[in-house]
């Protein structure tokens, strides 16, 4: 085992830890930003180090095809790391994800999966072992175990076959790892929405004794209240002192839900690429720079941010560059990032001194200033034993229209559009009007695979109408 996981401090489930790593010693909750091919599109790993990331993820898939794990390992050594001269730490994913995102070009089978290769069209058969000893040349501090992805929205035997193949498979990525001195295997729990499949999948990782698990198999569309029972009852089974893992969430909202519920770590392409698509995340939620109302605005992006963009540009400058340059890209993405450090560093100090329910207050607060707290966040703080009744309004007096809740500025009349009858380009095609509060909504989800052209819907099921299940017990 090459990780230390020491927990600095709790409120209930939440906990706040130092992980170290061979390449970094971290500090927990923390986000991790995706780095497909080896790179955060539009910013150097210098300027990563400014905002204080910690851990940065690179797809397994991706690097196998481009440029190659050999050419990486052959580089002079160093692996991944001295390739794209990065000294903290990384995370490889193990390909699996591909599964899902890249099905209509996979095949899958108990030998394991059968790619067509997007570059050139060729066959590429990613087995558990091919899967390790790619990532064991590409040198990650965190490698992941190859497992059998389905979308969460699937119901049947699919879920029940892709659960046990991924428990037959971590015996496979364990075996064929050569490297467990140097880099710390985690496995993924599968089993879909069932609970019963969950605590199979969860108990059968936890006997094999690996340095960390992730909690796969989510933001694929599933309900919110779903979402948060898989989060909460994989934590509460999940050894105390090892790291947990959800992968694919970056939507902030989510990350503290999760965080309270006993969640150290979290990834996805969200934060850049909404940015790429002139969208910054702020306090209250999100803020389109593109909308018109941006063009003559002079304020910063987020006035209680301090990042290099909100010290020396105007929304205004952004809002000129956004349709136009890949500097508005670069600028914003630079801020989400920003933002998101931010948050993980505040999470994990609010733990630490004793005040992480009045910090989720205060979150909570800024985002729903009218008390509308999704239900499902209600129930998910009850269950983590974080009371936020002060932040909240009563269900019963919240308005039950979309049309009754343009309240402060903030617009959810998406929301309540089917996601196929959404745009399919992140445009605002709303009237515009000169009060840039109009700019402001919650946060928006967007798909998690990595080309920009996919981005043809946005989940809202984060700011939709609350669910009536009751929480976990």
């Amino acid at each position: 085992m090459a990780l230390r996981f020491e927990i600095l401090g709790r409120f209930n489930r939440a906990r706040a830890a130092r992980l170290i790593l061979p390449h970094y010693e971290c500090q927990t909750p923390l986000f991790m930003p995706v780095g497909t091919q080896g790179t955060i599109k539009g910013l150097t790993t210098c300027q990563l180090e400014d905002i204080g990331c910690q851990i940065i993820l690179g797809n397994t898939y991706h690097l196998a095809l481009r440029p190659t794990s050999e050419l990486i390992d052959e580089l002079g050594g160093g692996g991944l790391h001295k390739f794209m001269n990065w000294p903290r730490a990384l995370l490889t994913d193990s390909g699996g994800f591909q599964m899902v995102s890249l099905l209509h070009l996979a095949d899958i089978t108990e030998k394991g999966v059968t790619f067509q290769s997007p570059v050139d069209g060729k066959p590429m058969l990613l087995t558990p072992e091919e899967s390790i000893q790619i990532q064991n040349r590409i040198g990650a501090d965190i490698i992941m175990a190859l497992d059998d992805v389905v979308k969460t929205t699937i119901t049947g035997p699919r879920i029940e076959e892709a659960m046990y193949r991924t428990l037959r498979w971590i015996d496979r990525c364990i075996a064929a790892h050569k490297r467990p001195d140097e880099q710390n295997l985690f496995g993924i729990v599968q089993g879909g929405l069932d609970p019963v499949l969950r605590d199979i999948c969860v108990r059968g990782l936890v006997k094999r004794n690996l340095p960390g698990y992730a909690i796969g198999g989510l933001a694929g569309g599933e309900d919110k209240d779903s979402f948060w029972r898989v989060v909460a009852q994989c934590t509460a089974a999940l050894p105390e002192h090892k790291p947990r893992y959800v992968m694919g969430v970056g939507y902030p909202l989510d990350i503290v839900v999760c965080s309270a519920l006993g969640a150290d770590m979290y990834d996805c392409v969200y934060p850049t690429r909404t940015a790429r698509f002139g969208t910054a995340l702020v306090p209250e939620g999100v803020l389109k720079l593109k909308h018109k109302a941006m063009a003559d605005d002079m304020r910063p992006i987020d006035p209680t941010c301090d990042c290099m963009v909100c010290k020396k540009y105007t929304r205004a400058y952004i809002h000129c560059l956004v349709t136009k340059d890949a500097m508005g890209s670069q600028l914003l993405s630079y801020h989400n990032l920003y933002y998101m450090m931010k948050l993980s560093r505040n999470l994990h100090s609010s733990i630490v001194e004793g005040r992480f329910p009045e910090f989720v207050c205060q979150f909570l607060q800024k985002m729903f200033p009218e008390g509308d707290v999704p239900e499902w966040v209600c129930n998910a703080m009850e269950v983590a034993g974080i009371d936020i009744s002060s932040c909240c309004a009563p269900f019963s007096s919240l308005p039950s229209k979309v049309e009754d809740t343009e309240v402060a500025g903030i617009d959810i009349s998406s929301c309540c559009a089917p996601l196929s009858s959404l745009p399919s380009e992140v445009e605002d095609t709303e009237a515009a009007g000169t009060d840039s509060s109009s700019c402001y909504s919650p946060f928006l989800s967007l798909p998690s695979e990595v080309e920009d052209t996919e981005v043809t819907e946005i989940d809202t099921s984060s700011c939709c109408a609350p669910s009536s299940s009751l929480p976990v017990k």
